[in-house]
């Protein structure tokens, strides 16, 4: 009785693991981070990223010292596909030589963003080029997407060539 008992579990166990069902709702091996999917360490535009949420959506910074521009991209989790929002301009609080400091992006809307909307935010400002490059300098960027409020951590840039 008791070998028919674990013969009939195995022949269960078996069945089940052979199932469609069982093969797809096996979750894939957790990456030495928790989870499995790789990060982008560099934006579209080849600018850094500054992650928003728990990878909800991520922002892209890039920074061209030829003009003194700084932009702003918002992208989806992913980091791959620009996500507009209705927002008019972006705020940036940086900290930098030991001062705080707060810069504004103005709405720059791409090809294909919705009428009302803006995925990239600009701003021509030497200070903030100036501060971005400032020793030690940290920030936070705040953005509402969905009606959710986000703040991502500013410790780096990527420079336009």
């Amino acid at each position: 009785m008791r070998m028919a008992g674990m013969l009939t579990m195995a022949a269960l166990a078996i069945g089940t693991a052979a199932t469609p069902a069982a093969r797809t709702a096996a979750a894939p091996p957790a990456a030495a981070g928790g989870h499995a999917h790789a990060h982008p360490t560099v934006g579209p535009h080849g600018g850094s990223l500054i992650e928003l949420g728990k990878e909800d959506y991520h922002a892209e910074l890039v920074h061209d010292e030829a003009t003194a521009t700084v932009t702003i991209h918002v992208l989806d989790g992913a980091a791959a596909k620009p996500v507009p929002i209705p927002a008019k301009r972006l705020a940036l609080n940086l900290r930098a030589a030991g001062k705080p400091r707060q810069f504004f992006l103005a709405a720059a809307p791409q090809a294909g963003d919705p009428e009302g909307t803006s995925s990239a935010f600009t701003a021509t400002d030497e200070q903030l080029c100036a501060a971005l490059h400032a020793a030690g300098a940290s920030g936070r960027l705040n953005v509402e997407i969905a009606g959710r409020q986000y703040v991502g951590k500013v410790s780096a840039h990527a420079h336009a060539h």
